[in-house]
């Protein structure tokens, strides 16, 4: 079974590279690759295949987060597509022939694959869930003001200072269900996957092999989602989430 643990796979000085660390470094060689591929095509009026694919889900992704998010869609979008993307390719790169069956044999009966999905590491995801609360909290702030946005979790009335306590909690447990919802997820799937193809090597883990494609991308997709969610929320002033709760 894969260790809860990022496995140590050489050091540099004193700091451990770890195997999610190199996968982190892969995912982010991918996208910057991919920013060079698609900045060095010229946009065309009739549209390349790169083109075409660039535009369906940058478009799509864009329309969906307008929809929600309305007029802060220009502040918004980038977060939303920066998280979705980093989490699919980090949650599909470990779906990779290789990666996860190259590695150092520690024993006869445990391999330290050299490259792990970054997203199976409680580090990453926590990193992740905290970036997303802190970027939101940064644009509440600039929305809002510093009166407003403090004033959603402090007031003198008894009552707004209990739903301020709450807020407070609902904000220190969006940090635990973001960064446990997508960790357990991709563990889970891994375990399964490395179970399965040590009982059956052939044909019998391709369905479970699609079942993680599927999960990788919607897990990335809710993230992304619950992101940009709250980030609507929060650069939401009170006195309008009031006039929408009455609608």
């Amino acid at each position: 079974m894969p260790s809860f643990a990022s496995e140590v796979i050489f050091f540099v000085g004193s700091f451990p590279v770890t195997n999610t660390f190199i996968n982190t470094i892969f995912v982010d060689l991918v996208l910057v690759s991919l920013i060079v591929l698609i900045h060095k095509k010229k946009i065309s009026l009739i549209p390349g295949r790169l083109q075409n694919v660039a535009e369906l889900i940058i478009g799509g992704f864009y329309n969906l987060t307008e929809s929600i998010a309305g007029d802060r869609t220009s502040k918004i979008f980038p977060f939303f597509m920066t998280f979705f993307l980093f989490i699919v390719i980090a949650n599909w790169s470990g779906l990779i022939p290789g990666f996860t069956t190259v590695g150092i044999v520690q024993d006869e009966n445990h391999l330290i694959p050299i490259i792990r999905s970054t997203t199976t590491d409680l580090n990453t995801t926590l990193a992740l869930a905290l970036i997303s609360v802190a970027a939101t909290h940064i644009m509440s702030i600039r929305a809002l003001g510093l009166k407003a946005y403090i004033g959603r979790f402090i007031s003198l009335s008894p009552i707004l200072l209990f739903v301020g306590a709450l807020e407070i909690i609902s904000e220190i447990t969006k940090v635990i269900s973001l960064s446990f919802r997508l960790f357990g997820n991709i563990y889970a799937g891994e375990v399964v996957l490395e179970t399965v193809s040590n009982i059956f090597a052939f044909i019998f883990p391709l369905p479970f092999l699609l079942l993680e494609v599927i999960v990788g991308a919607v897990q990335g997709l809710v993230f992304a989602m619950l992101t940009m969610a709250f980030m609507v929320i929060l650069t939401t002033p009170h006195h309008e989430e009031a006039k929408e709760v009455s609608l």
